[in-house]
């Protein structure tokens, strides 16, 4: 009997272009011009969030000069709502494949996304699926989506209640970050995008860390220049994770970037995702720094020092949904374990912190522990409740 094996290794070539800029539609920027034009394609199709329509109404007009400047026909603009609602069925998936067959658009056309995090998310899935791949141009509009995920090469809907659970790795043909789109955001979600900031910056680069600290005041109150500079260092951090860490596309067991997620996308599901993406994260995190100090990781002084850039900056610490319980009575947000480990496959594996840039990996949690620490999570969060009532504003 005959039986031979060949293992071929396999390599693709691939480019991660992120791109940083301000107007990036306006008359006299040339960045996507020259982007469309090194591509070669000749059509393109844009899908816009409504929210970004609603503040720049002038945005279609533009789009339609720059891809006639670069010589590359527009097949259609389509305007859709965003959100985490958009990512809860396939209805936009399917918007974009329909789009794509009605404007003709081959795997050598351009599909142009401008939109917050979860817009992204489903527009790309759709982009990454029909004709098994277009090119995608991402230009991330929010704080969250700007210094995370709009960097990234995961494209995902929900599905069965949990989040991201379809969804494919592609690498988008460009990234553009737009700091023009920053500065539309509510108050509220341009502070709670930073959240993935902080959390870069402690699973990679201890000195980002330190800048976050030096920098906070400035941050909570929307300084500019500060934001830009986070959002760009936050952002290629992420970038140079994916292209230089080994595994872009999360074939093994390790996550590092997923620091606090295992809680937060289970938080998210308790909510009937009601709750933001970066709400959740903060919640996750902190519970994963006080997890690394009582693991004995990470000494309690700078768990202090993270707790106090998190208040300062106004990320949240504490919600009820951590200490709800299931029928058999077990905190239900210790299911979140699981379910994380069986959206990655292979051995669980969690980040915790040792210092600010420095980790390590376990395999598992011990579920009493984590019950002390929400419960001192909750208790930190009532007190904080209670001292704000004597402050003067």
């Amino acid at each position: 009997m005959l039986n031979e094996r060949f293992d071929l290794p396999l390599q693709i070539p691939m480019t991660h272009r992120v791109c940083f800029t301000r107007g990036a539609f306006s008359p006299g920027s040339e960045l996507v011009v020259d982007l469309l034009r090194e591509g070669g394609g000749r059509r393109a199709l844009v899908f816009i969030e409504q929210s970004v329509v609603d503040h720049w109404p002038q945005l279609a007009h533009e789009i339609s000069e720059t891809l006639a400047k670069a010589d590359v026909a527009l097949a259609a603009i389509e305007i859709h709502e965003g959100g985490e609602s958009a990512k809860n069925d396939e209805d936009l998936v399917r918007d974009v494949w329909s789009a794509v067959e009605r404007g003709k658009i081959d795997r050598h056309s351009y599909i142009l996304c401008i939109g917050g995090g979860a817009f992204l998310d489903a527009v790309g899935y759709g982009a990454a699926t029909a004709h098994r791949g277009v090119r995608l141009m991402r230009f991330p509009t929010t704080t969250l989506s700007q210094d995370d995920s709009g960097v990234g090469v995961k494209n995902g809907i929900n599905c069965f209640g949990k989040k991201n659970w379809i969804g494919s790795f592609a690498v988008p043909y460009a990234v553009v970050n737009d700091f023009q789109f920053l500065f539309t955001q509510d108050e509220t979600t341009r502070q709670i995008g930073l959240i993935e900031a902080l959390k870069v910056a402690l699973v990679k680069d201890g000195t980002f860390f330190e800048w976050m600290v030096d920098h906070a005041n400035q941050l909570a109150l929307g300084n500019e220049e500060a934001l830009i500079e986070c959002v760009k260092r936050s952002a290629l951090l992420h970038a140079r994770h994916i292209t230089t860490g080994g595994d872009p596309f999360e074939m093994g067991s390790s996550r590092p970037l997923d620091f606090g997620h295992w809680a937060a996308h289970k938080l998210e599901q308790l909510s009937a995702f009601s709750m933001s993406h970066g709400h959740a994260v903060s919640i996750g995190l902190w519970l994963d720094v006080i997890y690394s100090v009582k693991s004995g990781y990470l000494p309690e002084i700078v768990s202090k020092k993270i707790g106090r850039v998190m208040e300062t900056i106004g990320f949240p610490q504490y919600d009820e949904l951590l200490s709800q319980r299931d029928a058999t009575g077990k905190l239900a947000v210790v299911a979140g374990l699981e379910e994380f480990r069986e959206h990655l496959g292979g051995r669980l594996t969690i980040l915790l912190l040792q210092a600010a840039g420095k980790s390590v990996e376990v395999h598992a949690m011990n579920e009493n522990w984590i019950e002390e620490c929400i419960e001192s999570m909750r208790d930190h969060s009532f007190a904080m409740i209670e001292s704000s009532k004597d402050r003067v504003y």
